[in-house]
């Protein structure tokens, strides 16, 4: 049985969810984010809260259980919230800019990285070394921060590259002479 699908999801102020059969949609002052749910998984609102329930006893309809409701609890966080991470970037020479609907990073190579932003996700940086990702979609946002990181992760060194902030980064010792 799933703990964590027992639990009813609470629907704050501000956000509408709409349930139509096995479409889930929310929709906030940051957007509208909607979701399709497995057959084996249904939905129903009750004063407040959404509470999500197996069709029948099966292993996948159990397994399912708890990763819908979540998925639903991320949608519903997403639009009255939304999600943010920020990636630093450490290495001499190394920055970020935004330019246009363009994510300009210099990061050692020869010609600088340019990462089209998609819609629905905003891109800032407070600090040239500093890059904020923010938006809606759980998923989207911790995939583009995968993405820009994937150009140049940081390396065992001298920890050059571009991490999570607060990643700690396993770091080798160098040639003994």
């Amino acid at each position: 049985m799933s703990r964590i699908g027992l639990k009813p999801i609470p629907v704050p102020d501000g956000v509408t969810v709409e349930i139509s059969g096995k479409d889930v949609s929310a929709k906030g002052k940051i957007g509208t984010l909607s979701l399709t749910l497995v057959e084996e998984v249904s939905a129903a609102q009750a004063d407040g809260k959404v509470v999500v329930t197996p069709q029948d006893d099966t292993v996948r309809a159990r397994s399912m259980w708890g990763m819908q409701r979540t998925m639903i609890n991320n949608m519903i966080t997403g639009v009255s919230a939304g999600f943010e991470k920020n990636l630093e970037i450490q290495g001499v020479g190394y920055r970020a800019a935004v330019k246009g609907k363009n994510l300009q990073l210099q990061l050692g190579f020869s010609h600088d990285v340019l990462y089209p932003i998609p819609e629905g996700i905003k891109i800032t940086c407070e600090k040239p070394t500093m890059v904020k990702i923010f938006g809606a979609n759980r998923q989207q946002v911790g995939q583009i921060a995968a993405e820009i990181r994937a150009y140049r992760p940081p390396e065992p060194y001298k920890g050059k590259g571009v991490r999570y902030l607060n990643e700690q980064v396993f770091r080798k010792e160098g040639k003994k002479k």
